[in-house]
């Protein structure tokens, strides 16, 4: 099975919601690796690591988020491999991506 890594880029009401501590839970059920911030611009950012398939049910969850967003967009972008062995919430700052 191969390990992929993604960065997401959410948008929408995605701030000041649970929306961090949704995608740790998702992505910890999983048993996927990485992070997530909140962007200055208002946007949610999530690296992620895992197998292929897990990746596609994550993203399908980031795009239903917890009841109290509202997931506008979630663009999608292949990234690098990066040494994170557990998912994190991260603190605030610029995109990567």
């Amino acid at each position: 099975m191969k390990t992929s890594a993604r960065l997401y880029l959410v948008e929408g009401r995605v701030q000041g919601v649970g929306f961090r501590f949704f995608v740790e839970a998702e992505a910890n059920k999983l048993g996927l690796r990485g992070y997530v911030r909140n962007l200055y611009d208002g946007r949610v950012e999530v690296y992620v690591m895992g197998e292929e398939t897990l990746l596609e049910r994550f993203r399908k969850r980031l795009e239903q988020g917890p009841p109290a967003s509202r997931v506008e967009r979630v663009e999608v972008r292949a990234a690098a491999h990066k040494n994170y062995s557990e998912f994190v919430i991260e603190a605030s700052g610029k995109s990567i991506g």
